[in-house]
């Protein structure tokens, strides 16, 4: 059996950026836990982050932590990222920078990947699986 759940505000966001179809960005399957690659949305008005790349970068980590919580887990339970990216000589080293303050002990197996061609406005992506 899977469950979905909606995080808000993030599912509203997705909705609106979706054009209207409904989006749950987690899943449950299995005592597993799958969080969708999500963009950098600006907390307070839902719109995507086009600003600085250290930024973008926060607020994925932010909203994987918010749905994670929403889903029952935390950070600390996380087993796997998948991070796409646009390239830029110096985001592997922001990002892992940043990475490493939402997970200072034993990180998550990772993946850190640069995409050429991108749906969107904004410079990353990072989807995860997590453990009940």
């Amino acid at each position: 059996m899977i469950k979905r759940v909606r995080v808000e505000p993030i599912s509203t966001y997705l909705e609106g950026y979706r054009k209207g179809r409904k989006f749950s960005p987690v899943s449950i399957a299995n005592g597993f836990i799958y969080v969708s690659g999500l963009p950098p949305f600006e907390p307070k008005t839902g719109e995507i982050a086009t600003g600085p790349f250290e930024r973008q970068c926060e607020l994925i980590l932010e909203q994987l932590k918010t749905c994670l919580e929403a889903a029952g887990t935390s950070l600390k339970n996380v087993v796997k990222c998948n991070v796409y990216c646009i390239p830029g000589e110096t985001h592997f080293a922001a990002f892992n920078a940043i990475y490493d303050r939402y997970f200072p002990d034993d990180q998550p197996a990772r993946i850190f990947m640069y995409i050429h061609s991108w749906p969107g406005p904004f410079a990353i992506e990072m989807d995860a699986v997590a453990m009940l």
